[in-house]
């Protein structure tokens, strides 16, 4: 029995290491073994993903790869789970976004380091310190690549994804980017997702009024998008981000009567 355990430990890690190739293109990693889960980040071309090894590869199902995500990562409490000692409760929760429809990152656990990294309304952001399991999809290839929607059309004209440094959700690993895809499909139904980049104001004597007061602009100073910013806190001081660069978390949509991309801002903080 020893031997056969032996045996199939050593068939176990020469499988994670077959499987934990190279990846031929960008893949999503998921919270679960379902295409319909949420997404936690994008690995990029090239990565070569951690398997987890045990029950948890044991476990899961063909076609999928368990992988380890080392983390940092920013997370969601709700301040409900917040203790008197500004610990997270064993147990809690931990969503991508400050929102409860959204996916679960992880449950913190007992000795799970976290620090507060912000408040959203309800919500506590922290930067967690652990150890995660991640899924990938898998098949005759290292990696499935991901599906690109079609761009969006407005008035006749194509709209092309927003130039920009991709962000991850909830990951702030260096390494573990995201392929950003089109930033909405121009509808109120859109989801929303974080994007980044250079906070500007529209507002100017020698020029017209803008749709919006606020924008982001790509690394060449583009302008890629415009920002709405009326969910946002009347206190938010929003002169502070001028200029510099941030991560915005919020539904895209178009602008009637406009090519142009107006982000419907959640939530706001410098990169």
């Amino acid at each position: 029995m020893k031997n056969f355990f032996n045996l199939l430990s050593v068939f176990l890690a020469t499988a994670a290491a077959a499987l934990a190739a190279p990846l031929g293109s960008a893949t999503a990693v998921h919270t679960a073994p379902d295409e319909t889960s949420a997404v936690i980040t994008v690995l990029g071309a090239g990565t070569e993903p951690v398997a987890t090894l045990g029950a948890t590869m044991a476990n899961t199902p063909a076609g999928w790869m368990a992988i380890e995500l080392a983390g940092p990562f920013d997370g969601y409490v709700l301040n409900k789970d917040i203790l008197k000692s500004l610990d997270v409760r064993d147990g809690a929760p931990i969503h991508l976004a400050p929102k409860p429809e959204s996916g679960v990152l992880t449950t913190m656990a007992k000795g799970d380091k976290s620090n507060i990294t912000g408040l959203h309304g309800k919500w506590t952001q922290i930067s967690l310190q652990k150890k995660i399991t991640g899924y990938i999809r898998i098949g005759s290839v290292a990696s499935a690549p991901l599906p690109v929607p079609a761009p969006t059309q407005v008035s006749n004209a194509p709209v092309s994804p927003a130039p920009m440094t991709p962000v991850a959700y909830g990951v702030t690993t260096a390494g573990q980017s995201v392929a950003m895809v089109n930033l909405g499909d121009g509808g109120s139904s859109a989801l929303p997702r974080l994007v980044q980049g250079k906070f500007v104001s529209t507002r100017s004597a020698f020029h017209p009024r803008r749709p919006f007061d606020w924008a982001l602009d790509d690394d060449g100073g583009e302008r890629y998008a415009y920002l709405d910013v009326s969910k946002l806190l009347l206190t938010e001081q929003l002169d502070k981000y001028i200029d510099h660069h941030v991560v915005v978390y919020g539904a895209a949509k178009s602008v009637p009567g406009s090519k142009d991309i107006v982000i419907v801002v959640e939530s706001l903080q410098l990169r």
